[in-house]
């Protein structure tokens, strides 16, 4: 079933198109990697599966009983986000504002959400510590359970691994591929690293200001657009 359609969706800015005719359908389980050149159109893409950019045509359609409040975001971090003086614990908590509805304080089931993706991302042990103290691959770890904490089907992700050193790195991509084939989480990724998007994603989307390419990561290996980018060790 279709957790999310995107019917020949384009966005402008002050009446200029940036990215024109994306037309991909997101299935419960897969793991969709958004790649692309600086300026393509990720972020614009991204802005639009959280509804905080329209269409100018066409649109983007939830399905699977989703809603958007339930989609979990981890986003590019910046320096301010990194020294965020708060707690591992309620950083993690935080992913779960949304399901508090009216009520003022998180309960037992927001707590104990937030302690078993603490405990599943390896950092449980960090859960009084500072969040400014950690390192990035601490942090990130963190994030992705805070965003664990807002959803159980789709999992959003703006350049994961932006920043970290290449063991760090391999870490947080095992972790994401995890929740994706254990829990059956979709993933949505957005990076740069068109090597590790073929190695770990089920499906490609290749955006150049509209979208050049959308398919599994093996069409995708053996298209012409992948031998262009991945050279060599496109198949």
């Amino acid at each position: 079933m279709a957790i999310l359609k995107c019917e020949n969706a384009s966005f402008s800015y002050d009446g200029v198109c940036v990215l024109e005719d994306v037309d991909f359908s997101l299935n419960a389980g897969d793991y969709l990697c958004v790649v692309g050149e600086n300026g393509s159109g990720k972020s614009t893409l991204i802005k639009g599966l959280l509804s905080l950019k329209a269409p100018a045509k066409g649109r983007i359609e939830l399905g699977d009983g989703l809603r958007r409040s339930e989609i979990g975001y981890l986003p590019q971090q910046t320096e301010i986000q990194r020294d965020f003086p708060a707690s591992v614990r309620e950083v993690v908590l935080s992913g779960c504002l949304n399901s508090l509805g009216g009520r003022l304080f998180y309960g037992e089931e927001e707590k104990r959400r937030a302690r078993e993706n603490l405990e599943r991302m390896g950092v449980e042990e960090l859960k009084d510590r500072s969040y400014q103290e950690l390192s990035g691959g601490q942090q990130q770890r963190v994030l992705l359970a805070r965003a664990l904490c807002a959803t159980k089907k789709l999992l959003l992700l703006d350049e994961p691994v932006t920043g970290l050193d290449p063991v760090a790195a391999g870490e947080m991509y095992n972790l994401i591929k995890l929740v994706n084939l254990c829990d059956g989480i979709s993933v949505i990724m957005v990076t740069h690293d068109i090597h590790e998007a073929v190695r770990y994603a089920t499906h490609i989307l290749h955006l150049g200001h509209r979208q050049l390419f959308f398919g599994t990561s093996a069409e995708y290996k053996r298209s012409a657009l992948a031998r262009r980018f991945l050279g060599g060790s496109a198949v």
